[in-house]
């Protein structure tokens, strides 16, 4: 049947030689916005957070987006207990290498930039300001812990194609609150689940890979805690995008957590109510990542 359809394609074209014309399309050329990627990944036996900020620009269609350089990068971190501040200092970002457009923290300043994982729990606040071409940026998050998981195993079940590759993966619930999780299981495949309806208990599920996977390839799932804002905006880019991950090309049409305070005196205050067409692109997240390994056999 497929080669009887491509025969019969290739007779349509050999008896169409005049339909030479070349088609142009307009292509919306929206003015570019500030990317940001800034999805930070805690390894809790690290003595240091990984801080690594990314900055583009949003392009035209099917082309890449170029790095930008920012004025100025700085996160701040604020520690809480009982919901009181009882600890804050600030990190200066530097551009890693000149044109990358990758920010880390500054290794020439005179004091440690870096961010000890020992002072993390779920009562620590960090802001991203951001300076970028005259305009002001800011986005705000909470860390959030991860649990291990329990079970990754290969299993035997398939799909429609037949050919796909099952692993399990379980872990445990804590039940102490409305928790959610964000799973990578490729560099571009993601998949959110929130615990509605396993709270508090061990939930386990199936996930497949489509494409065959050699025999003796180990492949590693990871889990990251996270919080309800960072679910809901997984979940649209996830939808919109074909599991494609928020900090590979971000959808246009999804807004993250960064947002353009520039003009805004109200720092209590700065969700751009008024100004919806005023917005970046990407996400700023802290979150602890677990990870486990499976060997496919």
């Amino acid at each position: 049947m497929a080669r009887r359809l491509l025969f019969g394609t290739l007779l349509a074209v050999l008896l169409l030689p005049g339909c030479e014309d070349v088609v142009e399309v307009d292509l919306p050329q929206d003015p570019p916005r500030l990317v940001v990627g800034g999805l930070i990944r805690v390894d809790a036996t690290e003595a240091f957070v990984p801080v690594r900020i990314t900055l583009s620009e949003s392009s035209g269609f099917l082309e890449p987006n170029p790095v930008t350089r920012a004025e100025s990068v700085i996160i701040q971190v604020e520690r809480f207990e009982d919901g009181q501040l009882i600890e804050s200092f600030t990190s200066s970002l530097a551009e890693q290498t000149p044109g990358s457009g990758v920010y880390i923290p500054d290794p020439n300043a005179t004091f440690d930039q870096r961010i000890p994982t020992v002072f993390l729990n779920e009562e620590v606040r960090f802001t991203l300001q951001i300076r970028h071409q005259g305009r002001q940026y800011l986005a705000q998050t909470w860390y959030r812990e991860a649990v291990p998981i329990s079970i990754l195993v290969q299993g035997r079940a398939t799909l429609l194609e037949g050919d796909e590759t099952e692993v399990i993966v379980g872990f445990s619930d804590p039940g102490d609150g409305d928790d959610f999780y964000l799973f990578q299981f490729d560099p571009a495949e993601y998949l959110v689940t929130e615990d509605r309806f396993y709270q508090g208990q061990f939930f386990q599920f199936s996930y497949f890979y489509e494409d065959p996977i050699p025999q003796g390839t180990v492949k590693t799932v990871r889990l990251l805690g996270v919080d309800e804002a960072f679910y809901n905006y997984m979940d649209r880019v996830i939808e919109e995008s074909g599991r494609e991950g928020p900090f590979q090309t971000p959808v246009t049409t999804v807004r993250g957590n960064v947002l353009d305070v520039t003009g805004i005196d109200n720092t209590d205050l700065f969700d751009n109510t008024g100004r919806p067409e005023v917005f970046p692109l990407g996400y700023f997240a802290v979150v602890e990542e677990r990870q486990a390994e499976v060997t496919i056999q």
